[in-house]
């Protein structure tokens, strides 16, 4: 007789392989059992079949189940009786993980919408399909009592689901029903309402244009009425948010076509099982107040993917609500309902359910038709990625920069990257950093490290946390080059060895102490070299320049009379111009920067579109919405000396067209496209010199789709390979991951 062990890595657990497996089993009349062993799931087969299971099992997985690796042994057989799933152990460690949080199915959106079925209208409703997984995990294996969902114990009907392997919900961990599972509550300021229908009552309140807080499964939303101005007026008051665009969810896909512009791969994206916010085109249909979206030509769209949310547009006439995460801007998403019923809101809808791994809604950006991820978190994370060169044997912690945070732990070919943690400069996002980096490691049971990643800036919050933990963990701290580890993480995606890249964004400590972001380098991946650059400028006050972008463009042009132009935005008027310029003539207080943000920033201030950032990325996200407009091409000369790009040029040219009534959107976009061509053309003859073909670009600057598709058409029109993301981020949100490849490569081993 046969028999085989067969241990399998992926994401093989909670997502209804065990119960699989035993289904292939007895159609091939196979005797064993299977089960979870820490992070991988064992299989043991005996009888005449084995060959054919071997086969098919990799090819007939359930929807979200993935294997990525299958080691096969010969054992001797024990002459099973039958085939069992049987209980888990704790025994191999391997590099399995769990599967991301995902949309409700269509099989229990339609039970909550049956008034026969015992979950009609449950707000928590799931199966081995679909519903909540690594916002309730604790440890692995996944199994409830590890679980958020070990507090609810299952109720007779739901304990015979669960055991039966033949039904969906067949050690499905996050299942429950109305008599069993969590429940919901209303509250009106801090007092709680007995009612029948709590979202019923949510979506009244709504109705009447009242601020609603929603606990969902990985955090806390915001909630207000799309179509309210005053309403959403008042949530950015409370919320201190005065530019920065509100997220929408739309109730379904035919609403959201009737006010945004949708591709197919837009669609697509959308209407997945991952349900990520999109950032979609206005249509000329759009009938939202300015105030939803203020300044931009795009708004971020989500599908409602928790059984709440459908519940909540079943009783509601609104088709959009506001959706934005509740929490002061740079810090944790609240998830305790003490937190969340004494917040900015007025009412809540709160549940009993604990959440174990806070997980923001993931954000993504189709330009020239390709996918871009802005934020990768709800819905991808913690899928890991697989590094695309020979590795090393370390165990590697990487913390990222110190603002769009992420870290990632590597271990093999395999980086685990955290969902999104934030601004680490602010002490709840730093503690919450430090919390995640513990429920990670619980989660890929790796606990020791032989390195530590982080960036080279020496004052980042995270930079002293590596170094922190470095001495807890006994292991080698590493910093890496911002702009290198952006590039290393681009090249991963498509598995290059060497390129040169365009990193431009708005700021990253340099190698010369210098702060860099419009920069040319070389990578073979384990180290680079900078080859050229925007043109170094002053940055008057330091990072006060970021804030009031003018300062900037008053040390760029350096011309008082060009200036004085603009003597209304600053604060001190003409004796702030004076100020900056003894600033930049004794060189106190005064920064220098190559980065392209600053550039752009400048301009939106040279055209009045912008003065004041009261968000990351506001001044340029609105100088590329004013360009979306343009009707007429205007071209700004490119200068190029000793392989810098004349930053001080392009804006000079920017303001005299302006000042001459060239139309405000046209020398917008006349602006961009000369950073763009300058940019494209310093890495074309970087990639002359050194032989190279293919050309990547990272950085923030490139979520710009203009500048991203002059870029892409620039470098293939020469005849060079375009390299762009797939699967990461082009923003500081994929920093870690660069880092820790930067380690897996580096020459030392364990």
């Amino acid at each position: 007789m046969n028999a085989l062990m067969i241990l399998t890595q992926g994401i093989v657990q909670g997502v209804g392989f065990r119960p699989y497996v035993y289904r292939l089993a007895s159609d091939l009349n196979l005797k064993g059992h299977v089960r979870n062993l820490g992070n991988v799931v064992e299989i043991i087969i005996e009888g005449e079949n084995t060959e054919d299971f071997v086969k098919r099992l990799p090819e007939e997985l359930p929807p979200i189940a993935k294997i990525d690796s299958m080691e096969v042994r010969e054992i001797k057989a024990e002459n099973h009786t039958d085939f069992k799933i049987i209980e888990s152990g704790d025994t191999y460690s391997g590099v399995s993980v769990i599967p991301p949080d995902i949309a409700i199915c269509e099989k229990c959106l339609a039970e909550i919408r049956n008034p026969n079925d015992r979950r009609y209208k449950y707000p928590f409703n799931a199966c081995t399909d679909c519903g909540p997984r690594f916002t309730v995990i604790e440890s692995v294996p996944y199994d409830r009592v590890r679980t958020s969902m070990d507090e609810f114990p299952l109720c007779d009907d739901c304990l015979i689901e669960y055991q039966q392997p033949l039904d969906r919900r067949y050690h499905g961990e996050a299942i429950c029903c109305s008599d069993c599972g969590p429940q919901m509550s209303f509250y009106d300021g801090k007092t709680r309402v007995e009612c029948e229908n709590p979202i019923r009552k949510g979506a009244e309140v709504l109705s009447k244009g009242k601020i609603l807080a929603i606990k969902g499964i990985g955090g806390t939303h915001l909630v207000v009425d799309a179509y309210n101005d005053d309403a959403i007026k008042e949530l950015r008051k409370k919320l201190n948010r005065p530019n920065q665009a509100f997220a929408v969810m739309c109730r379904d896909l035919e609403s959201l076509e009737k006010y945004a512009e949708l591709s197919e791969k837009e669609i697509k994206t959308i209407t997945s099982n991952k349900r990520p916010i999109v950032i979609l085109k206005k249509k000329t249909g759009y009938r939202f107040p300015e105030s939803l979206s203020p300044g931009l030509h795009n708004i971020g769209v989500m599908l409602p993917y928790s059984p709440m949310h459908y519940l909540l547009f079943d009783e509601s006439e609104i088709d959009t609500f506001v959706m934005t995460s509740a929490n002061i801007p740079g810090e944790p998403m609240m998830i305790e309902n003490s937190q969340i019923i004494n917040g900015v809101n007025d009412y809540s809808l709160v549940h009993n359910r604990k959440i174990l791994n806070r997980c923001d809604d993931s954000v993504i950006r189709f330009r020239n038709d390709e996918l871009s991820f802005i934020r990768r978190s709800r819905g991808y994370t913690p899928e890991p990625y697989t590094i695309n060169y020979d590795v090393n044997d370390l165990d590697v912690l990487a913390l990222g920069p110190e603002l769009d945070v992420t870290f990632s732990i590597a271990r093999g070919n395999k980086v685990y990257p955290s969902q999104h943690i934030g601004n680490t400069n602010k002490p709840k996002t730093l503690k919450f950093l430090r919390e995640a980096i513990e429920n990670m490691q619980r989660i890929t049971k790796i606990n020791e490290f032989d390195v530590i990643a982080c960036d080279m800036h020496p004052h980042f919050f995270t930079t002293r946390l590596a170094y922190e933990l470095g001495e807890k963990y006994d292991a080698e701290v590493l910093p890496v080059q911002h702009h290198h580890a952006h590039t290393v993480a681009l090249a991963n995606d498509h598995g290059i060895e060497e390129m040169i890249c365009i990193a431009a964004d708005g700021v990253g400590f340099g190698s010369d102490g210098t702060s860099w972001g419009g920069e040319i380098l070389y990578t073979d991946i384990s180290s680079f070299e900078r080859l050229s650059h925007l043109q170094p400028q002053l940055m008057p006050g330091g990072d006060v320049a970021t804030k009031y972008p003018v300062r900037m463009l008053a040390s760029i042009l350096n011309d008082d009379d060009l200036i004085r132009h603009y003597a209304n935005y600053f604060k001190y008027g003409e004796i702030e111009i004076k100020n900056i310029k003894k600033q930049i003539n004794s060189g106190i207080n005064v920064g220098i920067t190559t980065s392209t943000g600053r550039v752009l920033d400048s301009m939106a201030a040279a055209l009045e579109i912008c003065h004041e950032r009261t968000y990351e990325g506001e001044c340029s996200m609105k100088l590329e919405s004013a360009a979306y407009y343009s009707t007429n091409e205007l071209e700004i000369p490119v200068i190029i000396e000793n392989n810098q790009l004349n930053t001080t040029e392009i804006l000079r040219e920017v303001v005299r067209l302006y000042q001459n009534g060239a139309k405000k959107s046209d020398v917008a976009a006349a602006g961009q496209i000369a950073i763009a061509s300058g940019l494209s053309e310093l890495a074309i003859q970087a990639a002359d010199n050194k032989n190279i073909s293919d050309i990547g670009a990272t950085g923030g600057v490139f979520y710009n789709e203009a500048i991203t598709d002059c870029v892409k058409n620039y470098i293939e029109n020469n005849g060079y390979n375009f390299i762009q993301h797939l699967n990461t981020c082009a923003g500081d949100g994929s920093v870690s991951l660069g880092q820790s490849i930067v380690c897996k490569k580096s020459e030392k081993n364990v």
